[in-house]
């Protein structure tokens, strides 16, 4: 129950952190802040510049900025345990995101590419980490076949 209630503190702390890195207005004096609906343009443009630490930059923080809930929901949660259901629930998150981005914040865009980083990134976390924390703290995963027929 412990390691549940650090889980939901986690993610509150974790929750304001995205809503800083992400829904907060950036300065763009030059108006050079646009979005991008093409998979993989984002990417390309930063992978194609002779600045290799502003590509890592941007990718690297792409992939980490929702990864805590590869990690956070699962230990919460028995409900989001399962690369599948946590994959939509990024999406989702990151979508909802982006599209507040795009329409409403001063500075920030709409990008793709920021979703699929996003979305990635959370499902790197939960399967190099999340999964073993979750089973940590409910134990093993039982499917519908082991609820239904029992262990073998």
């Amino acid at each position: 129950m412990a390691a549940i209630l650090v889980a939901l503190a986690a993610l509150a702390v974790f929750a304001y952190w995205a809503y800083v890195f992400t829904l907060t207005p950036v300065p763009d004096p030059r108006g050079w802040a646009v979005g991008n609906t093409e998979p993989g343009k984002t990417l390309r443009f930063y992978l194609d510049r002779p600045n290799v630490k502003e590509a890592a930059i941007a990718i690297g923080g792409n992939l980490l900025l929702l990864a805590p809930m590869g990690v956070l929901l699962p230990m919460a949660s028995r409900r989001m345990r399962g690369a599948l259901r946590l994959t939509i629930l990024a999406a989702l998150v990151s979508l909802a995101i982006e599209a507040v981005q795009g329409t409403t914040v001063s500075g920030r865009t709409f990008d793709v590419d920021d979703i699929i980083l996003n979305t990635a990134g959370v499902l790197l976390a939960y399967l190099f980490v999340g999964r073993r924390v979750a089973r940590v703290v409910h134990g093993p995963k039982r499917t519908w076949l082991h609820r239904t027929f029992g262990r073998a």
